[in-house]
Formats: C-alpha cells, sequence, structure tokens
C-alpha cells in the first residue's frame, strides 16, 4: 500500500503569530516538504493545481520536476490536475515530459476542482463541467495510447493526424486516478477506463464516501476490469498530530478554526466526529486510519493534508516525522496482514510496464 502527503499550497496567515509567508516561501516550503516525505519513508507526494490566491501551486509539471531531480524514490503525482480547463494536448505532453524526466516516478489525478471562477479564467463554463470532463480526457486517454490522432469534439479544435510529443515513457502512459467528492459520473468514468478513484472524503462523512467507492468497484466490475474488490482505490484525510491528544487538540485549534477551506464552520469536534480528520495521537491516527478499510474495503492509496491552514512549516516537517517514524511503518505491516492475495497494490510504471510485457508474451504463444 501507498502513503504519502498531498498539499493545497495555500498561503495562509498564521493565527498565532498573525504573519503570513510570502509565496517565494511558501513554494519553497513545499519543495521541502516532498524531500521531507522522502526522507522519512513515504512513498507519494502529491501537489494540487490552483489558479487563484490563496493557493500558489498554478503549475504543478514545474514543482515536480524541480522535485524529480532532487529525489531517488518518490513517486509524483498530483491532486488535482484540471481535466476541464487544461487542454488535453498540453497535459498528454507536459506530463509524458515529467515521466521522463523522473524515471517514471509519475501518475496524477485528474479533476474539475473546487473553484469556479477558473472556467472563463481559462475560456468555458462551468455548467459544461462534467462534459468537459468526459470529453478531455476520452482526447487525453487516446494521446497517450495512438502515435497517430484524429479527433473532432465539442470543446476545442479537431486534431488531424496529430502526434503528441513526447510519447509516454517505454510506450506505457503515467497512471491516472480520478479524483471526485461528491460527483458520481467521475467514479463512472474511472471504472470505465479502468483507472484509480480516488475519494478525497475530507469534507464528508464516512457514509457519502461509502456509496461512492461501492459505485466506482460496482462499474469497474462491470466493465470487465476485475471483480470489485480488485479496484484501485485511493483516500484523502487529514491528520495533526502530538504524543498527547490533548496537546494536539490545543495546538490545532486556532488553525483549524481559521482554515481557509473550513474554518468559521463546523466545529473542530464537530469535523472530527463526522469527516476523517483526525487530531490527536499517534496511535489515535493509526486507530482512526485502519478503520477506513472498514467502510471501504482493500484499498491502495492513503494521502494525508498536512501543510496547511498556517501551520508553521517547522511544525510541518515534526508531524511529517511522527507519519514516517511512529504510524506509517504499524499503517503498512497491519493493512498488508489484511489485504488478501487477489487485492492487487497500486500501479506503478514497473508493473504497468511488467504487466504489459507479460500480455505481449502471452498473446505471442497463442499465435
Amino acid at each position: 500500500m501507498q502513503f504519502g502527503i498531498f498539499t493545497v499550497g495555500d498561503v495562509t496567515v498564521d493565527p498565532i503569530t498573525g504573519r503570513s509567508t510570502s509565496e517565494r516561501d511558501r513554494i519553497k516550503a513545499m519543495t521541502t516538504i516532498a524531500l521531507k516525505a522522502e526522507e522519512v519513508g513515504l512513498d507519494v507526494f502529491a501537489t494540487g493545481e490552483h489558479h487563484n490566491p490563496p493557493f500558489v501551486p498554478s503549475s504543478p509539471t514545474t514543482m515536480l520536476g524541480w522535485i524529480a531531480a532532487r529525489t531517488e524514490r518518490l513517486l509524483l503525482s498530483t491532486s488535482t490536475t484540471l481535466i476541464t480547463t487544461n487542454d488535453p494536448v498540453k497535459i498528454a505532453e507536459d506530463y509524458a515530459m515529467l515521466q521522463h524526466l523522473a524515471d517514471g516516478r509519475v501518475d496524477l489525478m485528474m479533476g474539475r476542482g473546487n473553484t469556479g471562477p477558473v472556467y472563463p479564467w481559462f475560456g468555458q463554463d462551468i455548467r459544461n463541467g462534467i462534459p468537459l470532463a468526459i470529453e478531455n480526457y476520452d482526447l487525453l486517454h487516446r494521446l497517450w495510447r495512438e502515435d497517430v490522432v484524429d479527433w473532432k469534439g465539442r470543446f476545442r479544435t479537431p486534431l488531424q493526424s496529430f502526434t503528441s510529443t513526447p510519447r509516454p515513457l517505454d510506450g506505457v502512459p503515467p497512471f491516472v486516478w480520478h479524483g471526485s467528492i461528491r460527483s458520481p459520473e467521475i467514479a463512472e468514468q474511472a471504472a470505465y477506463y479502468g483507472d484509480g478513484f480516488f475519494a478525497n472524503h475530507i469534507f464528508w462523512p464516512k457514509g457519502h464516501t461509502q456509496r461512492m467507492v461501492g459505485l466506482y468497484r460496482q462499474r469497474w466490475a462491470h466493465y470487465g476490469h476485475g471483480t470489485p474488490e480488485q479496484a484501485i482505490v485511493g483516500l484523502g484525510g487529514q491528520v495533526f498530530m502530538r504524543r498527547n491528544s490533548q496537546d494536539a487538540v490545543r495546538e490545532f485549534r486556532p488553525y483549524f478554526d481559521n482554515a481557509p477551506v473550513y474554518g468559521h464552520g463546523p466545529s473542530l469536534e464537530e469535523f472530527t466526529r463526522e469527516t476523517p480528520l483526525t487530531v490527536g495521537s499517534p496511535q489515535q491516527v493509526i486507530d482512526r486510519t485502519l478503520g477506513f478499510r472498514e467502510y471501504v474495503g482493500d484499498y491502495q492509496r492513503q494521502l494525508f493534508l498536512m501543510d496547511h491552514a498556517g501551520l508553521p512549516l517547522k511544525t510541518v516537517l515534526e508531524q511529517l516525522d511522527l507519519l514516517g517514524e511512529e504510524v506509517v511503518p504499524v499503517l503498512r505491516k497491519e493493512f498488508d496482514s489484511m489485504r488478501p492475495a487477489h487485492v492487487p497494490e497500486a500501479p506503478t510504471h514497473a508493473s504497468l510496464l511488467a504487466a504489459r510485457e507479460a500480455a505481449t508474451t502471452t498473446e505471442e504463444e497463442k499465435r
């Protein structure tokens, strides 16, 4: 099972000091956090894509390329790549280029984003959000798998005898997760293509996440990719830890209360009760995270949000030490011991390449 972190890249006033970091320092902090993730033994670092304040990660491939050059093992991903407002041709080429630079340590998560005004900024209409996601991904999927593409759609100019460059590394496209909080159409899309489904359930109760993942698993099997249990599922989560749970609650409360994503809403106690947010000791994080399996089944990727709401970089790095040293080793062991043999691990470039070569060998033997 893969464990990692994702960032939304917000620039938020620290409610304790009253100071806000600069955009430069926030960007530098995100890269420091990514390097720390590899140092403490995590598997994945994922960055969001935003084009509006107070967020800074408008160019994920630039950031991930920088991180790729300074890491050896870390899998680089997104959380989210905007399939609705980015040109699928540019996505195909940018992420294939990154895939080559990172020696295959790349996958990405498609999503529609959660900022309405971004659509007209890039010449689109938010009322077409779902149709854009469906059409654009259909084109992207073809661009990575067909050397020459002829295509005509509703939302962009046609393509005639077009080849995106560079081609995917080893002829194997980056693995794609489809991220969604509330849209069953996106779960259906992920199932149709046999891609991964990432339920970023940081704002919703477990019943909603259970229904979304259940739909995806059912439709995955319907399209002939395997049994429902073999579908590729990822989950989001949020944690804040101190060795003493009371210290964690006391320290995190002012950050929660003023966070741009959920501040000034439900109380910390309500939010931790109704969503996966866990504020407490490492053992509490372990127990809560292991409980996710009870309502989504065996899954392949767990990402945590840890660097938001104005938390100082020093604090985030301390959180990563706790996560890497005390939490993830236990989670990895426990999840692995419970996973049935027929449930696959999360796809990687190496595993996808091996699967393709095995399929080619089998086909040649049949001839």
